[in-house]
């Protein structure tokens, strides 16, 4: 035995190790075998919780896969307690900040404690609770993220069999869940796995996890079923929203509510009450009453999948049938074995880069991290009350914060007080608001024609037509109106902050504020600073965003900033596609099979023409030598076609019924041919559908890596963000730069340079794309 394996003491040695960094705790095992270490954990008694400790890393030690995931930093954090009280019930606490997440060593202690409480005869029953006002957020997503790195579910725990059905529901003592603030996935999942459940008012309880691209594992698609009906379990499962204890009460998904003083005491007497035959010992994966007969809840699942389609939506429902028709843990099982099918699928970890990208927008270098405060918006002026701006003022009133509305005058301030009702009172007929409620956010709202209405606004959003003059005009009247520490804000899509801000000597406090149309629904804000933009602004509106429960990302000015600059090729590629003589409306097929909501022509329909052709005439100018000029949206307009506006485009729209393709445009694209001339040979070319896809969504790679290089974005996850929610890009795919990356570097290169020289300019490979692919480097890379 070395001196280093007979000095160590291994109570103050392993806590020490649980906090230490990879390559100390890799030097340290170098010298002590996992032998060693079992026998000293089985001759040597230290306190209870440093034994655990060592429990935990023992067992690490005999599985190494689990122990590489404790190495690379994803499990080292988070506790399991246990506290037995005179009364014999022994209360078990989920400690892991903030949301108390269910890592692999606390789910391995949470066996233990079970295990101990179940052998221990001093111990009548269980109480699960979490820590710090909260029950328990569910599966610590470091799990997820290691088995995509490394592509082995091993690495999953053994928790919905292991746990919950031989340690929870059938270890002979019965457990009341204390749920407080929320109980979310593998948390909601454990809740429902004990006795009864006791929660205090307005906690959240929900399975999200179809949003990430994989089903509940934990035995959720089976007992909620049976907790609170078939119909409503299917509702909460495909639509991942949470429902309240309140509501939870009602289903019998909760048994009683109490207040937060009250839980603990509450749910310990509730499992006395259940030892003593005074409550009901409720295994749930064994209930049968709320699911009614066995062809009702079919014709349930019949029905849902007519409505969602998606493979991994589908999968859940089987499981769900799988219980109905052959049991309860018979379903556990099927599903425990789809969830793991699916955890590795493209499409989890598609949603899960989304998931993960979205957290890392709010963080900005220089800006979130150097200890600013975000200061309160509590009332906001929107000067503009168009479709834009009458969308703001709905977003803002509908999250509490107060509106002056300004217009030039009563006429049109009639129209956007009118706009801001229509778009609530589609609140309420989604159910989403009821009267009473839209009464109240109404109140907030203010209308004005006087800018000395505007003295007294924390922040001023400006949101009128695209007209550098006008602009400037308000951002004058506004520095002389209001405080000095008022922020300056323009919903501008194309015209420089620093051009807007030109007369004014606030340079400090504007930004841009871009919000997508409809404002109040769309989920995206492009926060635009500019050299001169304080960084406790931008620190107020990212906190800003947050309250209208929007999705922000940071960018600095350029035309188009993010999402439009790395879209633009995606309004122009097309039409290059067109006048090459490809079918438009086969294009837009094969683009509404990739997954977006609409193809390429048939939103220039909607969109609308007029703005179709500005934003192109923004884009020619600003890249002249990479933009392709097609004269066919204008060949368009004068045969008499506005697209959606007058129900003649692309295709036709009658009230009632579904657009329908109109072939008789194949005339107008054949002459936009004739005078683009750039068919080989005046001919058609041929291409596959994969070729389609690829020569329109390739080149918004491409742009989308100048907009990295340039420094435009943050991160380049950003512009999957920006892709996902401002540009539909289908989210399972991970937005577009992740996308670019399943496909690899070198042959997006390869492809774009064989277009560039058979086509022209737009084709042409931006520099940074071809430095990776010359390196083989993924385009995005992590968040």
């Amino acid at each position: 035995m070395s001196q280093l394996e007979r000095s160590v003491n291994y109570d103050t040695m392993l806590p020490f190790f649980l906090h230490i960094n990879t390559s100390i705790i890799s030097a340290y095992l170098s010298h002590i075998t996992t032998e060693q270490l079992l026998l000293h954990t089985k001759s040597h008694t230290p306190s209870r919780k440093i034994q655990r400790h060592r429990s935990n890393f023992s067992s690490s030690l005999i599985h190494f896969k689990h122990l590489a995931l404790i190495l690379e930093g994803g499990d080292i954090m988070g506790s399991i307690t246990m506290e037995i009280g005179n009364d014999g019930v022994a209360v078990i606490t989920m400690l892991n900040p903030p949301v108390n997440a269910l890592t692999l060593s606390a789910i391995e202690e949470l066996k233990r404690c079970y295990e101990e409480a179940i052998d221990n005869d001093n111990i009548k029953a269980i109480v699960l609770s979490g820590a710090d006002g909260r029950f328990c957020g569910g599966l610590e997503i470091s799990v997820v993220e290691n088995v995509h790195k490394h592509g082995d579910i091993s690495l999953l725990p053994d928790a919905s069999i292991g746990l919950v059905v031989n340690k929870m529901e059938n270890g002979k003592k019965p457990s009341v869940a204390a749920i407080q603030g929320f109980a979310l996935g593998g948390g909601l999942e454990l809740a429902m796995g004990c006795s009864a459940r006791i929660a205090t008012p307005k906690a959240d309880l929900g399975l999200p996890e179809l949003r990430l691209g994989v089903i509940p594992g934990c035995g959720g698609t089976q007992r909620l079923p049976r907790l609170v009906g078939t119909s409503k379990a299917v509702d909460m499962l495909m639509s991942s929203k949470s429902i309240t204890s309140e509501e939870g009460k009602e289903l019998g998904l909760i048994d009683a509510i109490v207040s937060s003083e009250e839980l603990l005491t509450v749910a310990r007497c509730w499992a006395l009450d259940i030892v003593e035959g005074r409550q009901p010992n409720c295994n749930s994966l064994q209930k049968t009453d709320k699911l009614g007969t066995q062809d009702e809840s079919l014709e349930i699942l019949r029905s849902a999948r007519q409505r969602y389609t998606v493979p991994h939506y589908r999968a859940c429902l089987d499981v769900i049938e799988e219980g109905i028709i052959s049991g309860g843990y018979s379903g556990v099982l099927k599903e425990d074995k789809v969830f793991k099918e699916l955890v590795l699928s493209n499409t989890a970890k598609g949603l899960l880069h989304v998931f993960l990208a979205e957290r890392a927008t709010s963080k900005v270098p220089g800006v979130t991290d150097v200890g600013l405060k975000p200061r309160r918006i509590e009332k906001v002026a929107v000067i503009g009350g168009g479709l834009m701006g009458s969308g703001i003022a709905t977003a803002l009133i509908i999250s509490n914060i107060s509106v002056v509305l300004k217009e030039i005058n009563h006429e049109y301030l009639l129209k956007a007080v009118k706009s801001v009702e229509e778009n609530l009172q589609g609140f309420v007929t989604r159910g989403k608001l009821n009267q009473e409620k839209l009464k109240r956010t109404l109140s907030l709202l203010k209308g004005t024609l006087d800018f000395e209405d505007l003295k007294d606004v924390d922040m001023v959003i400006e949101a009128v037509n695209e007209n550098v003059c006008l602009k400037q005009s308000i951002f004058e009247d506004i520095e002389k109106t209001c405080t000095s520490e008022c922020i300056f804000a323009s919903n501008t899509s194309t015209i420089s902050l620093d051009v807007i801000g030109k007369r004014t000597s606030s340079q400090d406090r504007i930004l841009g504020m871009h919000l997508f149309s409809p404002a109040h629904l769309m989920p995206l804000v492009e926060i635009v600073r500019t050299e001169n933009t304080s960084p406790q602004v931008i620190v107020d509106v990212i906190k800003l965003t947050k309250i209208l429960k929007k999705v922000p990302i940071v960018v600095k000015s350029c035309t188009g900033f993010a999402v439009n600059r790395s879209f633009f090729p995606y309004m122009q590629g097309p039409d290059l596609l067109a006048n090459l003589g490809v079918d438009i409306f086969r294009i837009d097929r094969v683009i509404t099979e990739f997954g977006m909501r609409l193809g390429p022509f048939q939103l220039q329909d909607v969109s609308g023409y007029d703005i179709f052709l500005a934003g192109v005439k923004e884009f020619v100018a600003a890249f002249p030598g990479r933009a392709f000029q097609s004269p066919l949206v204008q060949l368009m307009v004068e045969n008499g076609r506005k697209g959606k506006k007058n129900g003649k485009g692309y295709y036709t729209y009658n009230k009632g019924s579904k657009p329908e393709a109109d072939h008789s445009v194949i005339e107008i694209v054949e002459e936009s041919m004739q005078l683009t001339n750039i068919a080989p040979g005046g001919k058609p070319i041929s291409v596959t559908d994969k070729e389609i896809l690829e020569m329109i969504f390739f080149p918004v790679v491409n742009e989308a890596c100048r907009v990295i290089e340039e420094g435009i974005v943050v991160r380049a996850s950003d512009i999957d963000i920006a892709s996902v929610h401002g540009f539909k890009f289908p989210s399972e795919t991970g937005g577009i730069m992740f996308w670019a990356d399943t496909i690899g570097s070198e042959y997006i290169y390869s492809k774009l340079k064989s277009w560039y020289e058979a086509y022209g300019d737009f084709f042409k490979p931006s520099t940074f794309l071809e430095q990776r692919a010359a390196k083989g480097l993924p385009l995005g890379g992590s968040c």
